[in-house]
């Protein structure tokens, strides 16, 4: 059975300390504690007073003032982890933590999940190939020395970044190691901890040239357990759930967040606030509970960025796709049709290829499979399609030799749709307005993952009025952009309404436009 010693580095919060100490212990594992040396000694002194010959403790030999970005974190791992490899022999696994950590699942389950499969669990990406850094620099953390902290000697790193730039004082990366990058929140099995400090032992190289990488706490041990164990024995994620703000800083969760978290399929979390007391106190007693279930949703990244995006709506990171490369033609009409129920706009698109001669296109910048002809390259994946979708289009008129097209697009692009109206092409826009009852809004909901099979009712119930009003202002926005040749067809209007509006879409006959309307089933779930 897994036995775990925790790796725990920590800065403030003695009592919390403490308590983590204790309830992590208190089911027969371990902890092994590195407390800050930036922290005031009275806080280190109440915390080795507190735990003194706790057989499930001990604390690293040495303390180091530990600063972001730098060596010292690492360094401090490392004298935690010496430290409870050779206290703990009963450990099977080392789990690291900080003190912002608190379990999110009982003890049980993470014994269970650990025995399940022979394994580490670190997120190791490929340093230069993954994409893993978002922003900032990136070849540079590696190729150029850096012995100043980025954060509180911002002047002094980037004088030497730049000076080591200009005099091309560029170093070699060690040769036998493929570089890995990711969190630095892992869980490592006994023999991976004793393999990677038996190879910095024997390669102090290692060592000297991680020493001064710029954040070498996401690359140093994602890099030397994947150089010591196959493939096919890491998991490459984190058992810690963790969500970032746009700014790249961490998520704090509070005491409402509670349910949530026990929903993620991870073990613990990080980072809970200080001020959750009661957040706290309910996760402490968790890790002690015993037959207990813990059905697993795993919404939570998605339904942060949903809630958090609300409100962002509209902004631009890039140039308009059609402002780059000329336009469509004054001479060619793009017919949109918009909904947000795609079932519906595809009921309609049927019909036009079967009542009409004007071509029709479903969501091709949503779904691989949307009526397409065979296009080439440029269509075989909706990413590429995303990164030419002027070229996209273009060869859409010319493959069906047409002077008029009708694509079907969410309401939630109304950039997009706003980039069509400013195009020399004329654009058509046919709003095919929506209601939206409970049942569709739980299927939307798992749609774009936010809820899944396991979610509870409670969930959707507490959910369903947040993505209704989100969905209703996309709506209002669509028609507050007073777009001029705009029409709107819904269920509850009268047919003649409907066939009138279709009419004037597609600039066809009275009857034509009758039986479009009149299409079987259209506005049906």
């Amino acid at each position: 059975m897994a036995r775990i010693a925790f790796i725990l580095l920590t800065h403030k919060d003695p009592q919390g300390v403490i308590d983590q100490a204790r309830r992590l212990t208190a089911s027969g594992d371990y902890v092994a504690i590195h407390y800050d040396k930036g922290a005031p000694v009275a806080e280190y002194r109440m915390v080795r007073e507190a735990l003194a010959g706790h057989p499930g403790v001990v604390f690293a030999a040495r303390r180091l003032n530990c600063g972001w970005g730098e060596w010292s974190l690492v360094a401090a791992t490392l004298e935690a982890l010496r430290a409870a490899e050779k206290a703990f022999q009963q450990a099977t696994h080392f789990y690291m933590l900080s003190g912002d950590c608190m379990p999110i699942k009982s003890a049980e389950h993470a014994r269970a999940f650990l025995d399940a499969e022979d394994c580490d669990f670190i997120e190791s990406f490929d340093f230069f190939d993954s994409g893993w850094i978002k922003t900032g620099i990136r070849q540079e953390r590696l190729i150029y020395r850096h012995w100043f902290n980025e954060r509180t000697q911002k002047a002094l790193f980037y004088t030497s970044l730049d000076l080591q730039k200009r005099l091309r004082l560029q170093r070699r990366i060690p040769e036998d190691l493929q570089i890995m990058i990711g969190s630095q929140w892992w869980c490592l099995r006994r023999q991976t901890i004793e393999a990677m400090l038996a190879l910095i032992a024997a390669r102090p190289h290692y060592v000297r040239f991680f020493r001064s990488t710029w954040i070498p706490d996401e690359t140093f041990f994602q890099t030397l357990v994947a150089h010591l164990v196959p493939k096919s024995q890491i998991r490459s994620r984190t058992p810690t759930f963790l969500l970032f703000s746009d700014y790249g800083m961490p998520i704090t969760f509070y005491n409402d967040h509670y349910d949530l978290l026990l929903r993620q399929d991870f073990l613990f979390a990080r980072k809970i606030s200080d001020e959750a007391q009661e957040l706290r106190e309910r996760l402490g007693t968790l890790w002690q509970a015993s037959g207990q279930d813990f059905p697993i949703s795993a919404e939570g990244p998605r339904l942060f960025a949903f809630l958090t995006s609300r409100g962002r709506i509209g902004r631009r990171f890039a140039p308009r796709f059609w402002e780059t490369d000329g336009n469509l033609g004054r001479s060619r009409v793009v017919h949109l049709i918009v909904a947000k129920k795609w079932h519906v706009a595809k009921r309609l698109t049927q019909r036009i290829r079967a009542l009409t001669k004007i071509p029709a296109v479903d969501y091709v910048f949503n779904e691989l499979d949307a009526g397409l002809p065979d296009m080439g390259g440029v269509a075989s994946t909706i990413a590429k399609r995303e990164r030419h979708r002027r070229a996209l289009v273009k060869l859409l008129f010319e493959q069906f030799e047409a002077r008029n097209l009708v694509l079907c697009l969410d309401p939630s692009a109304l950039s997009l749709i706003s980039d069509f109206t400013a195009d020399r092409a004329e654009t058509r826009i046919l709003f095919i307005d929506s209601a939206f009852d409970h049942d569709y809004l739980c299927g939307h909901m798992r749609r774009i993952g936010l809820a899944n099979e396991t979610t509870p009712p409670e969930m959707y119930l507490r959910l369903a009025p947040v993505v209704r009003a989100d969905l209703e202002h996309e709506a209002e926005r669509l028609r507050d952009m007073d777009f001029a040749r705009f029409e709107t067809i819904a269920a509850d209007l009268a047919p003649d309404l409907n066939a009138a509006a279709i009419a004037r879409f597609l600039d066809v006959s009275p009857e034509i436009a009758q039986d479009l309307a009149a299409s079987p089933h259209l506005f049906s779930d």
